[in-house]
């Protein structure tokens, strides 16, 4: 049986690995699973150059989709604290699988956050879809963590004299997706901007932050920079290795050779 560390990233399915890590154990969980939606993340309408965009996005079958999530939330649920708390970014496509495995678990909804993003797929015969839902879940709503002036103190104001503390509760967020031109990239990963709030409100220094998918690593990559202590796994050897450089190097963006 492996040893899992903290300050660590294994190349390794999510939920074989969440069973080596002990019961509460975990603070924090952000993750964006797979979507089941026959992800093409290097077609002309996601404005990619396909030559830089990673291969191998480990896409789940439709029909699989419930099983495969309960299967995961179920073990996360294990490893989180009472006081932690759990955000999973989703499409809307297979978001009914999402929540009923949240509540047939026994997570509780907290907030159903909705993140707004630019340059949305171009569609022709329906609406452009330009956001993802982010579901703030926690095991136990009177011990969890939320820290509500770690961004902005109680009286900051907008120019306009609006409440910045208010603003930035909201539960519809504007951000930015990050295009890396140029550089290596895999097809998906949230935005530094979004990950950086989420972790100063539902964190704190030394904190362990978990995520099960990690992609490019951007949750791990961030939390280092916040000062948390992070640990992920990530199933396809590339993505690994790729999200491994970046923590072992210390660098957010690596340009393609």
């Amino acid at each position: 049986m492996k040893k899992i560390e903290i300050n660590k990233i294994y190349n390794m399915n999510c939920i074989e690995g969440m069973t080596l890590i002990p019961k509460n154990k975990i603070d924090l969980i952000i993750t964006d699973p797979p979507f089941a939606i026959n992800f093409k993340a290097t077609k002309a309408n996601y404005n990619r150059t396909s030559s830089r965009v990673m291969q191998g996005y480990n896409e789940i079958k439709s029909v699989d989709y419930y099983d495969f999530t309960y299967n995961w939330m179920k073990e996360a649920f294990r490893i989180l604290k009472d006081t932690g708390s759990m955000y999973v970014f989703s499409g809307w496509n297979n978001l009914k699988d999402i929540l009923k495995a949240l509540d047939d678990v026994g997570f509780i909804t907290v907030n159903h956050i909705i993140w707004k993003y630019q340059f949305g797929v171009v569609t022709k015969r329906k609406f452009v879809t330009s956001h993802y839902h982010c579901l703030y879940v926690c095991k136990n709503d009177k011990q969890r963590k939320f820290y509500p002036f770690s961004r902005f103190k109680k009286d900051s104001k907008t120019n306009e004299g609006r409440s910045l503390h208010y603003r930035d509760k909201e539960d519809v967020w504007e951000i930015k997706r990050e295009y890396w031109t140029g550089d290596e990239k895999t097809p998906t990963k949230l935005p530094a901007e979004l990950i950086e709030k989420l972790l100063h409100y539902s964190s704190e220094k030394k904190d362990i932050v978990f995520d099960p998918f990690l992609g490019s690593g951007q949750v791990a990559v961030v939390s280092k920079s916040l000062n948390r202590r992070y640990l992920g796994f990530e199933i396809v050897p590339e993505y690994y290795k790729f999200a491994k450089k970046r923590l072992d190097e210390n660098l957010y963006r690596i340009k393609s050779e």
